[in-house]
Order: C-alpha cells, then structure tokens, then sequence
C-alpha cells in the first residue's frame, strides 16, 4: 500500500512547509496500481535548498501547505429569505426535507444499499439517530483527537447523503447505505488545511470509498493576509499565495487522477464538492464569481451548485452559488441532523452538495443491475446527463445552473 506519514500540519502554514510528497513514478503508478500503488503521499517541512531539490525531481510534485475554509451556510437573513418561512415546520408536515424529493429521490427504488461514501467535513455526531445502522469509520486530521462533530456541518451534510428518518422526517437521499467514511479535515472553527484534505482523500481511497463528499475551499485570501503579516510586501505575498494555489491545485488534480482510475481492479470514484457561497445576486444580478477550488480544481468532480424552490414548481438559482457548477440541487431551507439530536435548517452550497452525493450513491446502485458493472465514470456521466435543465426560473442561466438539478434514477 502506498505510504501515508501523518505529521499535525498547522492550519496557516510557514513558507517552507510544504506538503504531499509524492513519490515514485507518478504515472506509472496510476497507470499500473490504483490507490495501492506506489504512489505515497507525506507531509514534511523543508529548506529552501530541499525544496529547489524536490521541485526539479520528475518523479515528485511539492505543493506549500495552504489554509483550508468550511464553506459556511448562510442564515435567512444572508440570503433574504422570507422571515415567515419556517423550513423546519414545512419539513416535519410534509415529513421530509424539501431537497428529498426535490432530486426525485422520494420516488425512486434505488437506496444506496452496498455503496460506500465518504465525508471530508467538520466530523460527526456518529451517536445521532439519524445514523442508526450504518457503519462509520472516522479519522481525525486536524489534530483534534476525535472525528466527532462539534461544530455541525458535517452532521448536517451527513445526514442528508445517508441519514435515516428522525422523529418522522426523511432527510436522506441514500437511506440504504450501510458503510460510511468520515474524515474530520475541519476543526470546530471550521478551519483546515491542504494538508488534512489531501491525506484524508488518499485515506478515503484506501478504505474503498465510492463517493466523496466534501464542501470547503482553499482559502487564499488568509494565506496573503498571514504572509503580509509575516513581513511580506503585499504583491509578494500575492505572488508566493498565487504560486502555491496554483501548486495545490496540481496535486489535487494528480490525486485525483490516481484515485479515479478505473480498470479491472478498480472501479474508481466519484468526487463531489461544493462550488462556493461567494456570490451576491441580490445586490446585483452581476455580482457572480465562478466555482472556487476544489471543486474546480478537475473536470471530473462533480462542482454542485444551489438552487431554492419557486412557485410553479419551479427552481430558482441561490443568490450565493457561484457560477459554472457541473450541476444544481437543493440548498435552500435543507433540513437534516444536528449535533445533540434533532433536526436543523441550513443553507448554502454545502447543503446542495451532499444531495449529489446521495444521488452518487444511488447511481452507483443502479448501474450493475442496469449496464452490468459500476464504476466512477458511469456514474458521473449518469448524474450528467439526467440533470434537468428546464425547470428554472427564467433568470437561471446556464453559467448558473450548469446541466440543471440532479436526479435519481427513475422508479
């Protein structure tokens, strides 16, 4: 098995910190071995002479370690929703959140069962209700000691890929999935690192995992504010930020790239990610920035986009979600589990995500019964092409809502 040297990585890194050593030769290990292969990924520190060294060797990518950021849910007031709306108490009348039957997967026969998802996030409340029955096995890489969930965002995304119904409600889309992956990668702030991401998607891999959920962002701007702070001139600082933004998004794509591939000893995997809460259409129908990293950091993840209810039945673009999403879904008003017990409101991209996440699963199901093998491929291209892109609002554009909202396999 490839190696894996877990060392705590801070959460602002020095400048010569850097991360994912990847040894070996890299394209022959995706070519000949996938996620047991001889590809290793580490993190050390080194000295500018070492990294001069490493950086010429061909056969290693080096990347400076970068702060990581939850994509933090919105509140009502945030997104100007209506004050009256109550997600909470529309969810429990209708004994389901919105989003459930919003991707269609009220409707159909596929579950999930036998498909193994991962959860790259703040943790879980593995105790919840919600999470009856399924099998979690969870890995702290952010120091804390604990996968546990003390912050609430990853119960939340949690429960809406694979969670059972609590006090009557449904909030899973893939309530039949038995084995779960949770890699804590954010601290109770909500803060991470490159580093812990990295390692927990080679983690991920190792453990079988058939899809990967994870809605977080490089952020860079804290990485520029800490270099200036550190004595940089500002457009050096921008210029060493911009430098290893542009160095992690590499070795993201080399990693994916080993994870994903498929022969006959490897069906691969399936990576979806949030596209980020940055945008303000309420202030200005321009005001739009487009899919932030990770999520665009490969064409082959799957960059979810929001989307709200309208009337009519119709969908209507978030004013956050950012732009050129792969696709859409429910992240309005999403209700699913909280920390403690019971069921919680959020909003927000991260909220979108983990609905395709469930959808992934239920893909994944279908297709040995249908096309006779699963595999990453075929279900990123099932997802794709049953998006639905005519149930918009006319001010849903294309840029906005990518192939349309994601959907589950027909009954």
């Amino acid at each position: 098995m490839g190696s894996l040297r877990d060392r705590a990585a801070a959460p602002i890194p020095e400048s010569n910190e850097l991360e994912g050593m990847m040894g070996g030769a890299l394209e022959a290990a995706v070519a000949e071995e996938p996620v047991t292969g001889a590809l290793t990924l580490e993190s050390t520190t080194l000295s500018e002479a070492q990294a001069q060294d490493a950086a010429r060797d061909p056969d290693a990518m080096i990347a400076p370690v970068m702060p990581v950021e939850l994509i933090q849910p919105l509140s009502a007031a945030d997104i100007g929703a209506d004050a009256a709306a109550d997600p909470l108490a529309q969810a429990m009348a209708a004994k389901a959140s919105w989003g459930v039957a919003g991707v269609g997967a009220d409707i159909s026969k596929m579950t999930g069962q036998g498909v193994t998802v991962a959860v790259l996030d703040t943790g879980i409340d593995a105790a919840h209700a919600a999470f009856a029955g399924v099998n979690i096995v969870g890995q702290d890489f952010t120091g804390s000691g604990s996968f546990a969930d003390k912050h609430g965002h990853g119960t939340h995304c949690a429960g809406t890929i694979f969670g059972r119904d609590v006090d009557g409600v449904r909030i899973g889309v893939a309530r039949g999935v038995t084995n779960a992956i949770v890699g804590k990668v954010l601290d109770d702030r909500g803060r991470g690192s490159t580093t812990a991401v990295l390692k927990a998607l080679h983690w991920a891999g190792a453990q079988g995992a058939n899809v990967v959920s994870m809605s977080l962002g490089f952020d860079f701007p804290a990485m520029q504010e800490q270099l200036q702070l550190g004595g940089r001139p500002q457009r050096l600082a921008t210029s060493i930020a911009l430098k290893a933004y542009r160095e992690n998004l590499a070795m993201f794509d080399a990693l994916l790239t080993f994870l994903m591939l498929e022969n006959p000893a490897s069906q691969g995997m399936v990576v979806v990610a949030a596209s980020g809460n940055e945008s303000m259409r309420q202030t200005d129908p321009n005001f739009v920035i487009d899919t932030s990293l990770p999520a665009a950091s490969s064409r082959d993840i799957i960059s979810v986009g929001a989307v709200s209810q309208a009337a009519g039945g119709l969908f209507d673009i978030a004013n956050f979600s950012n732009t050129n999403p792969v696709l859409c879904a429910p992240g309005v008003g999403i209700v699913s589990a909280k920390p403690g017990g019971g069921l919680v409101s959020m909003n927000g991209t991260s909220m979108a995500c983990p609905h395709v996440a469930g959808l992934a699963a239920l893909w994944w199901q279908w297709l040995p019964a249908n096309m006779g093998r699963a595999s990453g491929s075929g279900v990123r291209a099932r997802i794709t092409a049953n998006a639905r892109p005519g149930s918009f609002t006319p001010r849903t554009t294309l840029a906005d809502r990518g192939s349309g909202v994601a959907t589950a396999p027909a009954p």
